[in-house]
């Protein structure tokens, strides 16, 4: 999927690449053997299930008779006999051979435009879409087959990656950060609450922004870019990885009804997130398509993050944008993040002031650090240096 808006001098630098089924052992990096055979295979071959533990059928006893007639894990997450299992593991496939070529130097950045997504996954339950957690098993795929060291999962899905946090919530060397729509646990999956921060090992390598406060107001670019202006660039940076997976959910743009968003979040914002994502892990950055429940708000926001990926020059952000202060639902919820998160990384503290400030403002004082920093720079240059620049120049003219 390229997208109307590219032309074609953009389109010959894109390549297409083949997908393929994940294998079940892969799968099983993340989901137990029950989950995935139960999940992965045909009919026929789920008898290998322990049958004694079953009342009825499999099929009976795992899937829910829907009002349309068909079968689904519950009343959203349909199963087709024929097909859903094919498609879930292509879709995991997809997304390890993308991430398999960048992370290799084959391929700079990628985007597996792939359903049905999987952040809501967990090890042994299939809910909210999502049969098997593909980002998750990429990430275990890249540690384990590729060796490598530290792995950045961002979840900008407007609902919470309750699986994907589950996979890693021990793990020191796969940091998760979420922005999900949250509501004090009253928006689905109920998950993702600012304390959860991980476990053992693992404390600290879990940040969860969890917006706050319903619709009133929504959510939207200023709150977004302030959140990574304030938590997610400073913790990426501080953990400095060598590959950064995306879950890019595009249900916080504006066109998704309350139930399955309300944010306002404009498609070309997402641009910019990708764009400040690739100042990381020498750009090798990939996007996985997770949730999107309006295929316009799908399709402009995918090609707003292809145009950051192919490298282009990325236009200012409107004026507006950049003089809007983030409304206070915002402030409290990230003010509550880094007053958390500061105990683990040094990086978000000095920000805690700073996140009712206007874009324009925080570039202004960035602007005045760099001049002071440039000018203190230039007035620790050894006398003898100096003299020698000062007998150059007067040589010169």
């Amino acid at each position: 999927m390229y997208g109307s808006g590219m032309d074609l001098a953009q389109r010959q630098f894109l390549e297409q690449i083949r997908g393929r089924k994940a294998t079940l052992e892969e799968i099983q990096m993340v989901h137990s053997e029950y989950h995935s055979l139960l999940f992965g295979t045909n009919l026929l071959n789920r008898q290998k299930l322990d049958t004694r533990k079953l009342l009825g059928s499999v099929t009976q006893n795992f899937f829910t008779a829907l009002p349309c007639g068909g079968l689904g894990v519950d009343s959203d997450t349909i199963w087709n006999e024929m097909h859903s299992s094919s498609a879930a593991r292509m879709a995991v496939g997809c997304v390890i051979e993308m991430a398999s070529k960048v992370a290799s130097g084959e391929l700079k950045n990628g985007f597996a435009v792939v359903r049905p997504p999987g952040h809501h996954a967990e090890e042994s339950t299939a809910m909210g879409f999502c049969f098997f957690n593909s980002v998750a098993i990429t990430a275990k795929y890249l540690k384990h087959k590729l060796n490598i060291g530290k792995i950045l999962i961002v979840d900008w899905d407007v609902h919470h990656g309750n699986g994907t946090q589950q996979a890693f919530y021990n793990d020191p060397n796969v940091l998760y950060i979420s922005l999900h729509r949250y509501d004090e646990g009253n928006f689905f999956p109920g998950s993702g609450a600012p304390d959860e921060v991980g476990s053992g090992p693992g404390e600290g390598f879990t940040v969860n922004i969890a917006w706050t406060g319903g619709l009133d107001p929504p959510m939207g670019d200023v709150e977004y870019l302030t959140a990574f202006r304030t938590v997610v660039m400073p913790i990426a940076s501080e953990f400095n990885p060598d590959v950064v997976l995306v879950s890019a959910g595009f249900d916080a743009v504006e066109g998704h009804a309350s139930p399955l968003g309300g944010y306002k979040v404009k498609a070309k914002c997402f641009q910019y997130l990708t764009k400040e994502l690739m100042s990381l892990a020498k750009g090798r950055v990939i996007l996985a398509l997770e949730g999107g429940h309006n295929l316009t708000a799908i399709c402009d926001a995918s090609e707003a993050c292809f145009y950051a990926l192919l490298g282009n020059e990325l236009e200012p952000l409107p004026q507006d944008v950049q003089l809007q202060k983030p409304n206070a639902n915002a402030v409290a919820s990230l003010e509550k993040t880094i007053e958390i998160q500061k105990k683990y990384w040094k990086s978000v503290q000095q920000y805690a002031s700073e996140v009712d400030w206007s874009l324009k403002n925080a570039q202004n004082l960035e602007r005045k650090e760099t001049e002071t920093v440039s000018a203190m720079a230039s007035l620790s240059v050894d006398p003898r240096q100096r003299h020698s620049q000062k007998r150059s120049r007067s040589a010169t003219t």
